[in-house]
């Protein structure tokens, strides 16, 4: 403050010279046939030195005043906005935290892995007493929304084969049944690889619970109903068989269509959502 008093100069002073000596500026271009050359001053401020340097300005007799005439510039640590505390066995203590962002598209379990790699190799190299340790996991995450997804899968086939057996008594009619899961399963995988749908949590919840049997369930509903009517005294064949089932596929389509057809409507709305909204819920439809 002294120093600044002694050459008249003011804090403001000192500010409105460094915003003013910190910026690029343009000077237009000399056209000179066949070239342009354009005009650029680079001015950004690139070290300590630059600093010194800066003229903040002129005093009486046309001296310039710089900023180490006035001041001592050093490297000095960031403004603190917060602190950030963790339990550890140790107990509670101060730490520094760091969030590892992943490219868009990237796959999560593949990114978790290579950042654990790195982990440990920069924990061998830092001071005794310093170490890295993962606060939030993504990829423990995403392991249990595939293992959910994998058990539902499996409960309901199992729940499928049950019921059918139960009420059909026929067991092979409870497995046609349960092989549509993963067959569904595989197209709404197709779809989503040919539309772009990411495998994040809300699309693999959407293939949980949006698996459906209903059609597969009518159909062969219908088909045992038309074969325990055998009116031939005898056993079908092979290819009379084949006929029924046939038949009574076609006969029971519409019905099932029309069935299927209903249900993705309702999800229809859920696509014309916008913004956060849209961004969030456009995967489960």
């Amino acid at each position: 403050s002294d120093k600044l008093r002694g050459f008249n100069l003011s804090i403001a002073d000192v500010f409105t010279a460094l915003e003013s000596s910190n910026q690029n500026t343009g000077g237009a271009y000399i056209d000179k046939k066949p070239t342009a050359y354009f005009i650029r001053s680079e001015g950004l401020i690139g070290s300590l030195d630059d600093i010194n340097k800066i003229v903040v300005k002129n005093n009486a007799n046309g001296i310039p005043v710089l900023i180490r005439d006035i001041a001592t510039v050093q490297l000095g640590s960031s403004i603190r906005y917060g602190a950030l505390t963790r339990a550890t066995s140790k107990g509670h203590g101060e730490a520094v935290g760091g969030i590892v962002m992943m490219l868009k598209g990237a796959n999560a379990n593949d990114v978790v892995k290579k950042v654990k790699a790195k982990i440990e190799r920069i924990n061998k190299t830092l001071p005794e007493g310093v170490v890295v340790e993962p606060f939030l996991d993504r990829s423990a995450l995403v392991d249990r929304a595939m293992g959910t997804v994998a058990k539902n899968l499996i409960e309901g086939a199992l729940i499928v084969i049950f019921v059918l057996v139960l009420f059909l008594g026929n067991l092979r009619a409870g497995l046609v049944v349960a092989s549509v899961i993963p067959l569904s399963m595989l197209f709404a995988i197709s779809l989503m690889n040919l539309f772009g749908v990411s495998g994040n949590l809300m699309s693999l919840g959407a293939i949980d619970f949006g698996l459906i049997v209903d059609g597969a369930v009518i159909i062969v509903e219908a088909t045992m109903h038309i074969l325990a009517g055998n009116k031939l005294g005898r056993a079908y064949t092979q290819r009379e068989m084949d006929a029924e089932v046939e038949k009574s596929s076609v006969r029971m389509m519409s019905a099932a269509a029309f069935g299927q057809i209903i249900i993705l409507i309702v999800y229809l709305p859920i696509l014309a959502l916008v913004g956060i909204e849209g961004k969030m819920f456009h995967p489960m439809a």
